[in-house]
């Protein structure tokens, strides 16, 4: 089971989380806009790949190339270092694949 993060945790996270914000209490959220739909896609499966390898998995949202990647811990009902770390990994594709 994770911990859930308390709020000067959630807090220094964002800070190293650009384009990252909270949500609802309980999830963070970022919007992403790729080069081109294929770029949005191909982004889209390299989160799948590593959602899947750290068994933590975000809700997203597919329009044309805008993205929208959801996380929380639904099992603990908010936000713990699964969330932040996976959200890390997920701005790394987005910033190598060129989202604005």
């Amino acid at each position: 089971m994770a911990e859930l993060l308390d709020e000067d945790a959630i807090s220094e996270a964002l800070e190293r989380l650009p384009g990252w914000q909270r949500e609802d209490g309980a999830t963070i959220v970022r919007f992403a806009k790729l080069p081109s739909f294929l770029e949005a896609i191909a982004a889209v499966d390299e989160v799948a790949e590593l959602a899947e390898e750290a068994d933590h998995h975000p809700d997203m949202d597919i329009r044309f190339n805008s993205l929208k990647f959801k996380l929380s811990t639904h099992s603990e009902g908010g936000l713990t270092a699964k969330d932040t770390d996976l959200a890390g990994k997920i701005s790394g594709v987005l910033d190598r694949r060129g989202a604005s």
